[in-house]
Parts: structure tokens; sequence; C-alpha cells
């Protein structure tokens, strides 16, 4: 990537960043801004202003981050880079719920600006719960905070979850819109920073090997797994009111299937890739009450042991009612009605407290037909392309070769190709590239609000299911990998979920 400079005035500009002492500042923002440093990738006119109820100064704020950046940089520190950054950062005491608070950020901002040289343009992250985005953002409005000067910017991000249902999401994108364009508006899902998500079209559209079998007439099945050892900790309010369809699958998941399943795009432009994607998204099934009945598993862990301890059931969580309905876990069986994909199944799984801590896509390619070998008492192994997200970072990929041990025997062979390498340095954390997204006004990985519009639609009637059936939770133990209809969900197929 190029050196970002401010000559131009595109990239430079004042971070707004709302929930500065919160976890996800500490945890992933600093430690992106400092990678990117580190990398030589941050704009030379750039300022950080990070506001927090907290009455500290800015040198007591700078230390806390220090502290953090010890902690969760994937970088070292280095005294040069972390000096140029403690410069950059600067804290404002401020309650975002007071109204009468903003023309004083406003002021703050504007003195920022003329000193930085960041030729007017802003970024406001909204790194606090969802409850406070239309705050916020009315705060920004009646301030004039949003408003732009001609060749300068102003964007608004923000954290998932973007409303609970398609009504408050409506609503919400309609408070947004009233003050920032859709153009203007990045709303983040971190596993699309990820490099291996990114690594999903080049792999399809770079190979000819792959791409010319990538449909239903050579593809058996894909298998799209994001599994988590941890439970909820101390996260169980926020839990209590998402559950893991609000919480994986009406992002993560169906941002990842979208693009595994998307037709090539006209060119690399936002909106052509963007738009294949919502194709993908309006082109799922539509769930029956029959359909939701046979294909949809949802779980609940309950007390088992992870990594060799033992860990309390979900009911047993802090914040998590003792007769708790809320999921923890999800399978489900989809088709994508096109002509690519008809008749190939999609089966998706997510889940807390499971065996293993991974993310990964499979692809499961047609067997060769039971003629010449395996016409004999051959094994006969399918091929498999496995896109692996985390915490391997990689492509594997299975085929059938002879067994030169022996006479006449056919075995599986492997090739796995890691990204992290000497030569390529350590995989960049996601909130690194996004960042240099947003600064870059590039929106290629954020949703559009069509999309998220769409993936509502879908998993609203899911989550409109779980509330009207009673299920018999708990219905797995802490340590293993879901309840045992999710096994039998792909067994009555004649299939298996692939843990590799």
């Amino acid at each position: 990537m190029d050196t970002l400079n401010c000559e131009s005035g595109k990239s430079s500009a004042v971070f707004v960043i709302f929930g500065g002492t919160g976890d996800l500042t500490h945890r992933k923002l600093m430690p992106a801004l400092y990678n990117l440093i580190h990398d030589n990738m941050m704009p030379q006119c750039f300022s950080v202003v990070c506001t927090g109820r907290r009455d500290l100064t800015d040198e007591q704020y700078r230390d806390q981050v220090h502290e953090s950046l010890m902690k969760y940089s994937r970088n070292k520190l280095d005294d040069r880079h972390w000096g140029r950054l403690r410069q950059l950062i600067h804290y404002y005491r401020f309650d975002f719920t007071d109204q009468t608070g903003y023309e004083g950020l406003k002021k703050y901002v504007d003195e920022l600006d003329g000193s930085s040289g960041t030729a007017g343009n802003r970024i406001f992250y909204l790194a606090v719960a969802p409850e406070y985005f239309e705050t916020i953002v009315h705060g920004l409005h009646t301030s004039g905070l949003a408003f732009t000067r001609e060749e300068s910017f102003s964007r608004l991000v923000i954290e998932k979850p973007f409303g609970k249902d398609l009504t408050t999401a409506r609503e919400l994108n309609s408070k947004l819109l009233k003050v920032f364009p859709e153009s203007s508006i990045y709303r983040i899902d971190h596993y699309l920073g990820k490099e291996m998500i990114q690594n999903i079209m080049v792999l399809r559209f770079c190979n000819s090997v792959f791409e010319s079998l990538w449909s239903s007439k050579y593809i058996d099945n894909i298998q799209i797994s994001l599994t988590e050892t941890d439970g909820v900790g101390s996260r169980g309010g926020y839990y209590e009111k998402s559950g893991a369809v609000r919480d994986m699958v009406q992002n993560h998941i169906l941002q990842i299937l979208s693009l595994v399943a998307m037709e090539p795009p006209v060119n690399l432009g936002t909106d052509a890739i963007r738009t294949e994607k919502l194709k993908v998204i309006q082109a799922i099934e539509e769930f029956t009450p029959e359909l939701l009945r046979d294909n949809v598993v949802f779980g609940q862990y309950g007390q088992g042991v992870v990594n060799g301890e033992k860990v309390p059931a979900y009911r047993q969580e802090d914040r998590v009612p003792a007769d708790s309905s809320t999921e923890t876990f999800v399978a489900l069986k989809l088709h994508i009605n096109n002509f690519r994909w008809a008749g190939t199944p999609f089966y998706i799984r997510t889940g807390k407290r499971l065996g293993t801590r991974s993310a990964e896509i499979v692809i499961q390619f047609k067997k060769m037909p039971d003629i010449l070998y395996f016409q004999r008492d051959y094994i006969q192994e399918p091929n498999l392309l496995v896109i692996r997200i985390q915490p391997n970072v990689g492509v594997y990929f299975q085929f059938n070769t002879k067994d030169f041990s022996s006479h006449n025997d056919i075995i599986p062979a492997r090739m796995d190709s890691s990204y992290i390498s000497s030569a390529q340095g350590n995989t960049p954390e996601a909130y690194e590239r996004l960042i240099l997204d947003i600064l870059r006004g590039d929106s290629t990985l954020f949703s559009r609000w069509d999309e998220v519009e769409a993936s509502w639609m879908f998993a609203d009637r899911i989550i409109g299911y779980r509330e009207q059936k009673k299920f018999k939770f708990p219905n797995y133990a802490a340590g293993t990998m879901g309840p045992v209809e999710a096994f039998k969900l792909l067994a009555r197929d004649g299939r298996q979920w692939w843990d590799i």
C-alpha cells in the first residue's frame, strides 16, 4: 500500500472516538492506529480526539493507551512510533448524552483541525452501545459538527449491531440519513477486515482452476463454521438481547456467504461488488414454517469442560435469567435459488462454548462416480478446499493420490498454504485495514444499507421462529460441538461437519 499523506487533503482527518475509555477503543482502535504508524500508513496530518466521562488529563489518558498497546499491539512498541501517536491523541471530557455539550466539542475539534492541518475532514467513530447511536448523531447535527465544507468530508462509523430487527434497523437508518448521506455511513463488520475474507474474491477470480468449478455442477456442499470456546462472560446482558442469530448470522455469516457465492462483479468498484453480494442474500430460499422446522437447529450451552477447566452453563452466567431461552448456538441448512447454486446446500453453524475456536469455510467437491478405482475397496475421500480465517490463516486443499508405501492404496493428500510467513510479516489486524479504508473513502468492506435490510429480512424469520417455539435448553454441554440435532441435520443428507 502507498503511504498516505495530507498534501491532497483526501485522507487527513480529525478522528473523533465516542467511547474513548471503552474496551473497544483500548483493545482494537488504539492498537490499529499505532500499527498504521508503525507500518508507515498513517496520514501526516491526523489527530485523535477520544471522548469520555472520566476526569482525565491528556497525559493520564495517553498513559492508559500506552498500557493497552503493551498488551494488545501486534507489533512491539517502539519509542519513535509511540512518540508520534502520543502527540496525536487528545482526551476530551464529555457526556455524549448531554446535548448541550456538543457545542463545546465542536469548538475543540475546530481548533484542533486548524492546528493539525486536517482540512476540515472529520471521522466520527461510535464505539458505544447501540442505544446511543441516535443520541450522538442528533448532537452532531444540531451542533454543526457533521457539517462539511467544500472539498472536505464528514464520515460516520457505526459498530454492529445495526438495529435489533428489520423495524428498528429501518428506523435507525432513517435517522442517520437525515444527517449523513449513505456514502458517508460506514457500517463496520470487523470480519470483513480479516485478510482471508478479502482473499475469497482473489482465490476465486484469479484462479481458473477454482472459478471454473465454482457451481452446483461440481460442488457438493459448502460449510461455514464460526465457533468459539469462550462463553458470554460479562456480556450476559447484551447477549440476552442478541443471541447467536443477531450476534453472528445476520452480519458476519451472511457477509461471508455473499462473498463465497456471489457472481463475478463487472469491475472492482465498491458498488459493483456490493450489488453482487446483495443479489446472493436476496436469492436465499424463503424459510417456510416447514423449512424452519427441518433446517434450523438452536442450542444453549450447559455446564461442561473447556480446555480442561469446568465452566458454568449459560443460565449461570452474570446477568442471564435462570430460565433464559436465548440461543448460544445455531445451525442452518439453506439454498441459494439461482442458476449457479441451485441444488447445492449451504450449511452454517456458529456458537459459544464449543470444543474448538475457529472460523473456516469448507467447499466440498462432488465425488467421482463409482467406476475405475472406486469399484474396488478404496476409500474415496472428497476433494476439499478450506479457507481458514482464524486462528489459522490460510488455504488448505485435500486431494487423492497413490499411497507410495503400498501397492494399490489411495490416500488423501493435503496442501496447506499458510498466509503468515516470514516474508509477509504479521497479518494486519482487521481494524487496521478498515480504518485505512475509512480514511481513503473506500467503503467496499462496509455494509450498504440494502445489504443490511436484506440480511434482517432473512434473520427476522429465523428469530421469529425461535421466539414462537419453546426449546428445551440447555441442550449441549460446554466443550462439545453443539447439539446432537446439528449433526443429524447433515447426517440425514449423508454428509458430516468437517473439522479440519
